[in-house]
């Protein structure tokens, strides 16, 4: 084990990815892709994670780096049948175990106390390209559960993407107060709008603004959910960046991780420990849940319920629940602006610019939907 940024890190390396996973929390981070003969590390690390910050700080905000599951989804200091949970539960929070680990690819457990159960975190490189697998399994529990993976793209300086989606029923603006002012933290989007085009978004002041440009906005945190159309194959998130040609994505069950949460990070918050310079951070989060509300409110019906979009799944603790999630990295070439859409072509995917430019790799893409449980 070795100390990456802080924390304590097992250490995966294949031919085209390079990675860090830590033991408190469960962070995947840095991840190192090799892309046109470079390598690249696209995700966010917290800019505090080698300083010492107030003891009341949790754990998972400590480590905060790169993509780590949360179970549930959210926070909320309200309960849920006794159930108290630190931010984004105890599996972005505690200590996980090691139960193997090879050069490529690592197994490892936690034994949740909250809600008693199991959790199995596994994750591989693929041998031959810049992808990273990975797969939960949730064993032992019952009742009602918000989850999903919460990963954290930071854009290079000087640098912006564009994100792009698959097909979505539509689009919410969190419908509450995401930020305090009183407290030092400040929004722009118009709260509970409804939107069905990433490019058209309505702001608190007025006016329109475009969530597919990143970064924007500048000194605000927003959030918003976008409801993933249920009847694909595979839904896909990805964010291109033309400038520094390559494109990021993630790939998921559409039926297991229902909805894609945009908190985008651009220097809104204040207080401590993010003191104004948390920015250029987008998190791309593929989740079953109410927002970032967390178990109570996603137990109950809700806004988005009431709209038909499911924001817990149901733990049978005799059925494991099994969740996969796939994401990557690719070369592209001049002229790719933005993906317009992901589709299987028989050996993995093939991932089309709406400029007309193609890139081809290669996926299992059976794995979204392979049970191990």
């Amino acid at each position: 084990m070795k100390k990456i940024f802080g924390q304590g890190s097992w250490e995966l390396r294949g031919k085209k990815v390079k990675a860090a996973v830590t033991r408190r929390g469960g962070h995947l981070g840095p991840v190192y892709f090799r892309v046109g003969g470079r390598w690249v590390q696209p995700f966010d690390v917290a800019p505090w994670a080698e300083e010492k910050v107030k003891p009341s700080t949790p754990e998972m905000l400590r480590v905060m780096r790169g993509d780590f599951f949360c179970m549930p989804f959210g926070g909320s200091e309200v309960s849920y049948r006794g159930e108290v949970y630190p931010p984004h539960g105890e599996t972005a929070n505690g200590v996980w175990k090691m139960e193997s680990l090879g050069a490529d690819e690592i197994h490892l457990s936690m034994k949740t106390s909250i809600r008693r159960g199991r959790v199995d975190k596994y994750i591989r490189l693929a041998p031959l390209e810049a992808l990273v697998y990975c797969r939960h399994i949730v064993s032992g529990m019952k009742g009602p559960m918000c989850l999903g993976h919460h990963a954290i793209l930071k854009l290079p300086a000087g640098a912006s993407g564009r994100v792009s989606v698959s097909p979505f029923r539509f689009g919410m603006v969190y419908p509450g107060n995401f930020e305090d002012p009183a407290k030092g933290g400040y929004s722009s989007l118009k709260p509970g709008a409804r939107f069905t085009s990433l490019s058209r978004v309505p702001l608190a002041n007025g006016g329109w603004t475009d969530l597919s440009v990143y970064p924007a906005r500048e000194g605000f945190e927003d959030l918003a959910l976008l409801a993933t159309k249920p009847t694909q194959p595979f839904a896909w998130t990805a964010m291109t960046v033309s400038s520094e040609r390559y494109v990021w994505f993630a790939l998921k069950d559409p039926r297991v991780l229902v909805s894609t949460v945009f908190w985008m990070s651009n220097g809104g918050r204040h207080y401590a420990p993010w003191n104004g310079r948390h920015r250029r951070a987008i998190g791309l989060e593929e989740v079953v849940g109410s927002f970032h509300n967390g178990l109570a409110e996603s137990a109950r019906e809700n806004i988005l319920t009431k709209a038909d979009v499911k924001t817990c799944a149901q733990l049978v603790a005799t059925r494991p629940l099994v969740v996969n999630y796939i994401m990557g990295m690719a070369a592209i070439g001049r002229g790719f602006d933005v993906v317009e859409r992901i589709e299987a072509d028989g050996k993995g995917v093939k991932i089309a610019a709406r400029s007309g430019q193609v890139v081809n790799v290669r996926v299992d893409i059976d794995f979204l939907k392979r049970s191990m449980g």
